[in-house]
């Protein structure tokens, strides 16, 4: 569906703001009490197992420094073949994760492996770029070969109200993950939730950038102090599910950082499934961006098949 119908005319500075304010607030205490009531579901053995498995299939296995080498990441790919030298049943994570000058080593490494290689672009974590440094960001990551483009958005230009500025600059970059092939690289795009300070905020940004043609809606960098949360990721899968009602177009959602343990991904997978449903729980649809949640996973995996829990030197230090 075409943005202009949905906003009901021109896209403008004024339209999308009175379109983004015209969805309904966020009852924060609710939304809250939801999230909390889900996490403590409890999980019987058999989709425990399940959970596991699929939140390592969901990962994006990320390594976001300044110090990251080429080793670190061929490292980090290795360890994405073969997450767990003991079982060759153990899935592989959906994704690697890394800024764009180290996606050549990434896509050397997984060659036809099938996992993808994501890359961090637009001036990341901050976003203070002009434009045309955004793009070429952008372009010289698809270049070199990622699947998949994270962007983060301007925040100063939203919560200035700026929502048009906001909306081209996703637009602009979309355009940019433009393939040899025509196809594109999917765009997630990162609200960075921690700082858009209201839970209405977060849902209009959600919306804008849906509108503008995300794959992807991403809580954060991980780079500030509140990243992803599960009331927060609540209130972006509820977004995706009615932009399916009003569109029927699927989009996904990313939270990242954060989330270390197989406890925490499990209550997340439970939060997808009672609010998007079982569409979502899939790769193409739900991430974790992670650089640590992996090895957590392993060890309970290892758990539930021997019954006790393996030494420290089970899984590798990242």
């Amino acid at each position: 569906m075409q943005p202009e119908k949905l906003v009901g005319g021109t896209i403008t500075n004024k339209s999308l703001r009175a379109w983004l304010y015209s969805l309904s607030g966020v009852d924060k205490v609710g939304l809250e009490q939801r999230a909390a009531s889900l996490s403590t579901r409890s999980i019987k053995t058999e989709s425990k197992a399940w959970g596991l498995d699929m939140a390592i299939k969901m990962m994006d296995l990320t390594t976001l420094e300044g110090m990251d080498t080429p080793q670190r990441v061929r490292s980090l790919c290795l360890k994405a073949l073969t997450p767990d030298e003991d079982d060759p049943s153990c899935p592989r994570p959906a994704a690697i994760c890394v800024y764009g000058d180290m996606v050549p080593y990434a896509k050397e490494t997984l060659g036809k492996s099938g996992i993808y290689v994501a890359a961090v672009a637009t001036a990341f974590p901050s976003g203070r770029a002009s434009l045309k440094v955004k793009l070429q960001d952008t372009k010289e990551a698809v270049a070199n070969g990622a699947d998949e483009i994270d962007m983060v958005i301007d925040r100063g230009a939203f919560l200035s109200g700026d929502y048009l500025e906001v909306f081209k600059q996703i637009k602009a970059v979309k355009e940019a993950c433009k393939q040899k092939n025509g196809k594109y690289a999917h765009l997630k795009v990162i609200l960075e939730t921690g700082e858009l300070q209201t839970y209405d905020n977060i849902r209009r940004a959600s919306y804008l950038a849906m509108l503008a043609g995300a794959d992807f809606i991403k809580t954060s960098t991980g780079k500030v102090t509140v990243n992803a949360t599960l009331p927060i990721t609540l209130l972006m899968l509820e977004a995706v599910r009615d932009w399916y009602d009003l569109t029927k177009q699927r989009i996904g959602v990313k939270p990242a950082g954060g989330i270390r343990t197989a406890k925490d991904a499990l209550k997340y997978l439970v939060v997808v499934k009672e609010t998007a449903g079982d569409e979502w729980l899939n790769p193409d649809l739900f991430r974790f961006g992670a650089s640590s949640l992996l090895n957590d996973v392993l060890m309970q995996r290892k758990k539930l098949v021997s019954g006790n829990y393996s030494g420290s030197d089970y899984v590798s230090v990242d």
